[in-house]
Parts: structure tokens; sequence; C-alpha cells
């Protein structure tokens, strides 16, 4: 399993324009193929800062996502309404290491 996340700084005045779109859009990015899990997240302490947190089957499904007419909607008018570069990574979880012994 990938996991992504994107954090998106918004102008202030944007805000609203962003969760439209993510609330039009979330439920058919949730049914691509691959997609296992969509949240979006507020920073606690500058709430104009967003972060969406995915899991996808693999690299290749949230490619297929990426290459997809929804993302190409999707990406670009979200896009025009940052303020900041996006930063975006993936990443897989790891196993926690068992418990040592008393």
């Amino acid at each position: 399993m990938l996991i992504r996340v994107v954090r998106m700084t918004f102008a202030p005045d944007r805000v609203a324009d962003f969760l439209t779109i993510f609330r039009d859009s979330q439920d058919q990015i949730r049914q691509m193929p691959g997609c296992r899990h969509l949240e979006l997240w507020q920073d606690a302490a500058n709430l104009n800062i967003y972060c969406t947190y995915s899991h996808w089957d693999s690299v290749e499904a949230l490619n297929a996502y990426r290459g997809s007419e929804l993302f190409g909607h999707v990406w670009p008018a979200t896009k025009a309404l940052f303020s900041a570069p996006v930063q975006a990574f993936s990443v897989h979880q790891v196993a926690p290491s068992p418990n040592p012994a008393p």
C-alpha cells in the first residue's frame, strides 16, 4: 500500500473555493480504482493549510488517478488557489518492532 500526503497552502480568501472543489470531487476520488482511503486535514495553527491523506493500492494506481480526466479537472482548479508551493510525498507504512521482553 502507498500512502500519499499532499500539503496545500491557500490564500485565506480562497479556502471556501478549495473546500467546494474537494467536497464535489471526494466521492469520485474514493471510487477511483486502487484508492482505499481519502481524508482531508486542516492545520491546527494555520487554518488556510490543508492536507489530503490517501491510501492507494500501488504507485501505479496513484499514477492512473493522476492521469485521469477527474484529476485533470480537480488539480488545475485546486492549484490555481495556492498561495505557496505544494508539498507532496508518498510513503509506505513500516511495521512496528515487537516490544522487547521485560
